[in-house]
């Protein structure tokens, strides 16, 4: 089982790192997932960029990771 499959929508997640695209978002770009498809041997995550722009990762190879809101955003 892929370890990235447990990203939920609504989850807040920073880059670390993206190859392969002509067209990269920055590492450490931050954002919110829109939604996640789990196959066989890697995930397919949307993701609404904070800065505007929207595009998915495919993991592997892109590697990601959630962002835990403050404390005091917490219920």
């Amino acid at each position: 089982m892929n370890a990235n499959a447990d990203f939920k929508a609504g989850d807040r997640v920073r880059l670390v790192s993206m190859t392969d695209d002509p067209d990269p978002i920055p590492a450490g770009t931050i954002g919110t997932v829109v939604v996640v498809y789990s196959h066989q041997d890697w995930t397919q995550v949307d993701v609404a960029w904070d800065t505007g722009r929207s595009l998915m990762l495919s993991i592997p190879p892109d590697v990601v990771e959630r962002v835990e809101p403050p404390a005091a955003d917490k219920p």
